[in-house]
């Protein structure tokens, strides 16, 4: 007997460590547990309410059951069988209404939060419409009212109302940006979804994700979110709209225009196919998954000229499966359009929004 208690309590010891352990992992940009803006805290209370009544029916469950184990286990010279009794119908009712009452402080504010985060507020004056595209493994975001589109970095203002208008060019997707709000899928066949998000009253940057199997790279299909003020958010729409600027170099700008703007584009510049590479020199990524950082500490970090010509070198090893394929360029080449596309940026960022930490790779670099 001794032995089994000892096994268990070193099982219990074990899985307790290892839950401490595992709730320091994760990341605050890609948390639900840490939500910003008012559509994030909203779900979040629901969590919350849940969790609780979850735990208090375990807890009261697992104390009446060691109660009974207890106070009615058979005693030392008792063979017999213990007195059958009929239900007690007190008890019956009890144990009926009870769970009763915890669906409806439960289902009420579900029912009501659901309905909220249901409406559609793509009429609504004041809220950004975006245009959501997903693509395997990047997506693509239209901003019809500015007649703007760019991808894999979702630019908007702080304080404001984001309308969704999710749909898919391929096979099925999911929308997810944990930290802001949750999730919603672009299905096939031409469906269009929508949802909406309120973005925090400060600036910062989030991190979003694919939270649907959609093929070898699902994995590395991020994006980014980033909270901006008003000054910059409204510099950035006209750095977005004004004409593009080719590389100097004669030879690097003939390539680039032979082998790049066939399916890609830049200002007014190439075909919109497949990702609009304007201003990808102030990304926080390349292709979504190469962090740009001036101080790389891991294999997929680098200088965003570094990343951009790991990238151009070899798609396919970066992200695997990606419509992207291997592109025959020169060394000069290579090294002419990544030097071009990395210090293509629009330097759109306040004052105020330099200054900003929320701006920096230090999320990143955890």
């Amino acid at each position: 007997m001794k032995k089994r208690w000892l096994h268990w309590l070193r099982l219990t010891t074990l899985l307790a460590g290892a839950a401490l352990l595992l709730s320091a992992c994760g990341r605050a940009d890609l948390s639900a547990l840490n939500p910003q803006g008012a559509v994030a805290k909203e779900q979040f209370n629901l969590m919350k309410i849940s969790i609780t009544i979850m735990a208090l029916v375990v807890v009261v469950v697992f104390a009446i059951a060691i109660y009974v184990l207890i106070r009615f286990r058979r005693r030392p010279g008792n063979d017999g069988i213990p007195v059958q009794v009929e239900g007690n119908h007190k008890l019956e009712i009890v144990w009926t209404v009870i769970p009763l009452i915890l669906l409806v402080i439960l289902g009420v504010p579900t029912v009501q939060t659901v309905f909220a985060q249901a409406q559609d507020h793509s009429k609504d004056e004041n809220a950004v419409i975006v245009k959501v595209t997903a693509h395997q493994y990047w997506w693509e975001f239209e901003y019809p009212e500015e007649g703007i589109v760019t991808a894999q970095e979702l630019v908007v203002p702080m304080n404001k109302r984001i309308v969704i208008e999710a749909r898919t060019a391929d096979v099925l997707h999911s929308f997810w940006i944990p930290a802001l709000a949750g999730k919603i899928d672009t299905n096939p066949a031409g469906n269009v979804n929508r949802m909406f998000f309120d973005t925090p009253d400060k600036t910062g940057i989030f991190l979003g994700k694919c939270a649907e199997l959609c093929g070898p790279s699902h994995a590395l299909m991020d994006f980014k979110v980033k909270v901006v003020d008003d000054q910059s958010y409204a510099n950035w729409l006209t750095a977005m709209k004004a004409p593009a600027v080719l590389p100097e170099d004669p030879a690097v700008a003939d390539a680039f225009q032979k082998k790049c703007l066939s399916c890609h584009a830049v200002g007014e510049l190439g075909v919109p196919v497949f990702p609009n590479l304007t201003g990808i020199g102030d990304r926080e990524t390349v292709a979504g998954i190469l962090v740009n950082t001036d101080n790389p500490r891991y294999e997929n970090e680098g200088s965003v000229y570094d990343n951009l010509y790991k990238w151009l070198k070899n798609p396919q090893e970066v992200k695997p499966g990606n419509q992207m394929p291997k592109v025959e360029l020169t060394e000069q080449e290579l090294q002419g359009i990544a030097r071009y596309l990395a210090d293509y940026k629009l330097n759109y960022e306040s004052e105020e929004l330099r200054n900003n930490d929320a701006t920096s790779d230090k999320e990143e670099a955890r």
